[in-house]
């Protein structure tokens, strides 16, 4: 695909949009620990919003706690607080200072330090969710964080974005079309994000859903509530 600059290039630029770059860091094993559920996507998508639902409907089940990434603030944290989906505890705030995607994919340490402080505050979490800062489309956990990865895009950003792809879209472990309540209001076509979202991704799972129609998010806890049983 063309890519547009101030310049001229005597051949169109290329890039692979399924392509994230090599994982720098080996999967650790998952033996003994809680397991670590990352979820990414778009600012505005409503990934804070999904982690609340989780967090409400899993909380009297799964002994969980919460790392939330943004970049100069601890915005997604302190509405996680608020909301008192969690005890205050049970959640951690990570401040990249730069790109998200750096802090979950290619310098995980202070996410994994945060996961740490909490595995020792509360031995024997069975869940850890792992809230990357809001991101464009290429935007994936490293396996050496996260066992697990979901990616949420909405309809606001239009019924294109599926079929736009990048590594968040088609590699992600289960992609969350959100916001579907709203999507006569943005004429969005929702047959239309679900049919390329699933084009795109092959036999990976795609779910919708409206937090406002399903507050607790069903459809997305039994998928983690099967992941956990796994």
């Amino acid at each position: 695909m063309p890519v547009e600059h101030g310049h001229g290039h005597a051949h169109p630029v290329n890039f692979d949009p399924t392509a994230a770059g090599p994982d720098r860091h080996a999967p650790s094993s998952a033996t003994g620990r809680a397991y670590r559920l990352g979820i990414g996507g778009p600012v505005g998508s409503g990934k804070t919003a999904l982690v609340a639902a989780l967090c409400r409907a899993l909380g009297g089940e799964v002994d969980l706690a919460v790392v939330t990434n943004d970049i100069y603030t601890t915005e997604d944290a302190d509405f996680l607080r608020a909301a008192g989906v969690l005890d205050a505890e049970r959640i951690e705030a990570v401040q990249t200072g730069a790109c998200p995607h750096t802090a979950i994919r290619d310098d995980i340490t202070a996410n994994l330090d945060a996961v740490e402080r909490l595995e020792e505050r509360f031995p024997g979490l069975d869940l850890v969710i792992i809230e990357s800062g809001g991101d464009n489309l290429t935007a994936v956990f490293s396996r050496g964080l996260a066992d697990g990865q979901i990616f949420v895009v909405d309809v606001a950003g239009g019924d294109k974005v599926p079929r736009k792809g990048g590594p968040g879209v088609t590699t992600a472990d289960l992609l969350v079309i959100n916001k579907t309540d709203i999507a006569h209001l943005v004429g969005a076509d929702l047959e239309v994000m679900t049919s390329d979202a699933h084009r795109m991704r092959g036999a990976l799972p795609v779910l919708t859903q409206s937090l406002v129609d399903t507050p607790n998010a069903p459809g997305v806890a039994a998928w983690v509530r099967e992941r956990l049983s796994g």
